[in-house]
């Protein structure tokens, strides 16, 4: 174990290591690490073990990360293999080019997946899982915009395209940047329990987003990509009253234009017509409500402009492939834990 007074686990505590290395994304090492940081005061104001944390890279000293800011990081071989719970490995916005410089680093990744607790990866990190032959036959998410090569250097994988982020076993990978902050609320929970991790979330100032099969895009962002969409005041009004009805006529008419009309631009700006596209937008409404509500699924049915529970029954079986109370098994809190377990 290191020597370092600084880093050294208090009682009890576990050990959560980021690694570093030249050309690392900023916000994929101190994003998960802050709400490590947070979960640990948590834990301490209850009197219970919370989490040392360290940043370690190959051979210890400083490291420049992508956006140009130097990291004090301490040398890997000063870790014993056995005294880390949770390695965290954030990604590089460079990493076409710096995976191949770094088999070393994911050697050492092969070689601690046998003792870790687990394993994590941010972003384009899940490169360096990939090339430690970790993620070989499994399901893996990575940054959208990286999906094809990582599917190019490594077939073998089998990518998640859409998830926030995804669990195999003892292996956990995340999608884009601030992905890893969702990943490491999750680990929070299973950690420390669901009261911990929204303690945390309410103090960073972000959703609690523990399901890892919420998509990485809103209908909203996508709606927005193209510049001078002339339907994203529409589309935010929809938002706020999703319980009314909406024929075409009514649509239209918050645009200022005939239904006729309508119909053909919204198919053309948004390549669904304006029924599919009010569908998706209380789909992704009903599904959040899902996720966090303690509303009955005829409720959500109900307040998101379903109408009854049949219709939002068809709805989510022809989008996803699920039943509403199924997809809220799944994606629902979990139960709280008493306490975080010493598990070494």
């Amino acid at each position: 174990m290191t020597n370092n007074p600084e880093i050294l686990p208090r009682h009890g505590s576990r050990l959560v290591l980021f690694l570093a290395y030249e050309d690392v994304g900023l916000l994929d090492l101190t994003g998960p690490q802050t709400v490590f940081w947070a979960a640990d005061k948590r834990m301490r104001e209850r009197g219970l073990p919370g989490y040392a944390r360290a940043v370690a890279s190959l051979h210890g000293g400083m490291v420049r990360s992508a956006e140009g800011m130097a990291l004090a990081a301490e040398p890997l071989p000063d870790f014993q293999l056995a005294d880390i719970d949770t390695i965290i490995v954030p990604g590089s916005p460079d990493m076409p080019r710096v995976q191949p410089l770094l088999k070393e680093l994911s050697a050492w990744l092969g070689a601690a997946a046998a003792s870790a607790r687990r394993i994590a990866s941010v972003c384009s990190g899940t490169f360096l899982l990939a090339q430690a032959g970790l993620l070989e036959g499994k399901r893996a998410a990575t940054h959208w915009a990286m999906c094809d090569l990582l599917q190019e250097r490594f077939p073998a994988i089998e990518i998640d395209r859409d998830a926030l982020f995804v669990n195999q076993q003892s292996l956990w990978t995340s999608a884009g940047v601030t992905a890893g902050i969702d990943l490491a609320l999750a680990l929070v929970e299973q950690d420390c329990g669901h009261d911990v991790a929204m303690q945390v979330a309410r103090e960073l100032v972000v959703f609690l987003k523990r399901p890892g099969g919420q998509a990485q895009f809103s209908e909203l962002l996508l709606a927005q990509e193209n510049e001078g969409n002339p339907f994203e005041r529409l589309h935010l009004w929809i938002m706020d009253n999703l319980a009314l009805d909406m024929p075409v006529q009514v649509l239209a008419s918050q645009v200022n234009m005939s239904p006729r009309n309508f119909a053909r631009v919204y198919k053309e700006k948004t390549g669904r017509t304006p029924a599919k596209g009010g569908e998706a937008l209380r789909l992704e409404a009903a599904r959040r409500l899902l996720e966090s509500s303690p509303r009955n699924v005829g409720q959500v049915a109900r307040l998101c402009g379903f109408g009854n529970e049949e219709r939002l029954r068809t709805a989510f079986q022809r989008s996803l492939g699920v039943a509403p109370s199924d997809y809220r098994r799944r994606f629902a809190p979990s139960a709280p834990a008493s306490a975080m377990r010493r598990t070494r």
